[in-house]
């Protein structure tokens, strides 16, 4: 395997209990149905977003080079520890599966919280 290809695989690792619960929050908010496994077997990648909080999702925990962006699902807004408004959008892959959590802090700031 390559080196590249290695580290990518060491970036993904399980939600953190404030992840789990606000991808949660957004998927009892999809009106379409998502497998249940994800819930045992969601891997987690931190996209580079200044400490937003944006997450690649691997429902099955494995890595499909192929994936690409289906369609956005469901939303929310919150205000962060600061006062500071937060966005998260939560994406599905071109075949429905769980895609990507984007997280937007509209000052560009690190997320302090998830606590929505």
């Amino acid at each position: 395997m390559s080196e590249g290809f290695m580290k990518h695989l060491n970036l993904r690792r399980k939600p953190t209990p404030q992840e789990f619960k606000l991808i949660e929050h957004l998927i009892k908010l999809v009106p379409i149905s998502i497998n249940e496994t994800w819930k045992e077997l969601l891997r987690v990648e931190s996209l580079s977003d200044g400490g937003m909080g944006s997450l690649r999702l691997f429902p099955d925990g494995e890595v499909h080079e192929d994936r690409m962006f289906g369609e956005q699902v469901s939303e929310i807004h919150f205000k962060d520890q600061d006062g500071v408004d937060v966005f998260g959008t939560l994406y599905l892959d071109q075949c429905g599966d769980l895609f990507e959590l984007d997280m937007w802090k509209t000052d560009f700031s690190p997320t302090q919280s998830l606590d929505y």
